[in-house]
């Protein structure tokens, strides 16, 4: 971005269930058993409870609530060489290896990825149907890579498309981390390289690395008096959006909440959330308080990056990421308790379907699109069999 303008700021709901309590907090978010077994009891008992209901979106006005308790589970990015991307997401990131899904059949094999809390640990084999019943249950949010046999061989294969050129959707993803500068130093001891270093560029303070594909790895400070103990946490996808109103209404729906957001002269910022607390009042929070609560959070929100201007061109559309000679980011994902009722809440938005639940050969998952066409699958918590290689538990 080129603009130096003040920025005003507007924030909305922010708020946290405590794990083990029907309590909300709204301190500093605490790190620990973001993913353990009690935290998806809690998360079974919130799912079974939610029913069809409006919702007041950011806009005012209203929309329906796709039922089954829609969360934010992950988001897919296509990788060339797994013995390259897993080490750097692994040993660079700190993030767990949870699970994996092969499909010899069609040649295709899938990697799920994410930061759990520092001492916690993982003893699931990925690939077993117990890590496929925790990684289809967790109430926080993967990265999905996914690795199409042969493409690790670079004579036969230029790779993925990395995003950020002209029209394209996907920006990137983010990391956070308490000091920015010293973890920026390791990665690059560690042989990472960088779009931009910390102390480059007009924006100090926050670094763009490069993961193994090209993919940009936006690294952001946490607010000062979090309670988080991992050097890094996963923390954003961004994607940019045609008219931000639809896009933040379509999410809404799917159970996110705007939790902050940044307008500048050119462009504003959007950030959203799952499992945000529908009761909290966000009057009560000052901007300052709103935005250390956000930089304190443990899980990522999705950042929607809207260039001002986009909405009014009738023929401007970005790139989603899955066309011919432009394939990297592939889509999000939702969990959902029925994908069939989730997805005929879904179609009446009428933004139509890449893939309807009972499409092609794997039946009982979808592929919504929304407003910019990105796709959007939606899962059934608690997994389907896949019909993939799994690996003896």
């Amino acid at each position: 971005t080129t603009t130096t303008t003040t920025t005003t700021t507007f924030v909305t709901k922010l708020a946290f269930r405590v794990p083990g309590s029907t309590t909300t907090s709204t301190t500093a978010i605490t790190s620990k058993s973001t993913f353990g077994a009690g935290r998806r009891e809690i998360y079974r008992l919130k799912a079974s409870s939610t029913t069809d209901e409006d919702v007041v979106t950011d806009d005012g006005t209203t929309c329906s609530l796709v039922p089954g308790f829609p969360s934010w589970q992950q988001t897919m990015l296509r990788i060339s060489d797994p013995a390259k991307s897993i080490p750097f997401y692994t040993d660079v990131m700190g993030m767990t290896l949870i699970d994996t899904l092969d499909f010899p059949q069609w040649e295709f094999k899938l990697f799920f990825l994410t930061t759990l809390p520092e001492g916690e640990s993982y003893d699931l084999i990925p690939g077993t149907q117990e890590a496929h019943d925790y990684m289809w249950s967790i109430d926080g949010t993967a990265l999905e890579l996914t690795y199409n046999y042969g493409t690790e061989d670079e004579s036969l294969f230029e790779g993925y498309h990395s995003g950020n050129q002209d029209k394209d959707g996907f920006g990137h993803i983010a990391f956070s981390t308490n000091d920015v500068y010293a973890s920026c130093e390791k990665m690059e001891a560690a042989g990472v390289q960088f779009q931009k270093k910390p102390n480059e560029g007009r924006m100090k303070g926050l670094a763009f690395a490069k993961d193994p594909d090209g993919y940009w790895v936006e690294i952001v400070k946490r607010a000062e008096g979090n309670t988080i103990d991992n050097e890094f946490n996963f923390s954003q996808t961004m994607l940019r959006v045609k008219d931000p109103k639809k896009s933040i209404k379509y999410y809404e729906a799917l159970g996110m909440k705007l939790v902050y957001s940044m307008v500048f002269d050119d462009f504003s910022l959007y950030y959203l959330a799952s499992n945000i607390d529908d009761d909290f009042d966000v009057n009560e929070l000052s901007d300052d308080e709103a935005r250390s609560i956000l930089g304190s959070r443990f899980g990522p929100v999705l950042e929607l990056t809207h260039n001002h201007g986009t909405e009014n061109d009738e023929d401007f559309k970005h790139y989603n990421g899955n066309e011919d000679g432009r394939q990297g980011f592939g889509h999000i994902g939702f969990l959902v308790d029925d994908v069939y009722k989730a997805c005929d809440s879904i179609r009446e938005m009428g933004y139509g379907f890449r893939k309807e639940p009972d499409g092609g050969s794997m039946k009982g998952l979808a592929f919504a699109y929304d407003p910019d066409g990105y796709s959007v699958e939606i899962i059934k918590r608690g997994g389907i069999e896949f019909g993939d290689k799994k690996v003896e538990s």
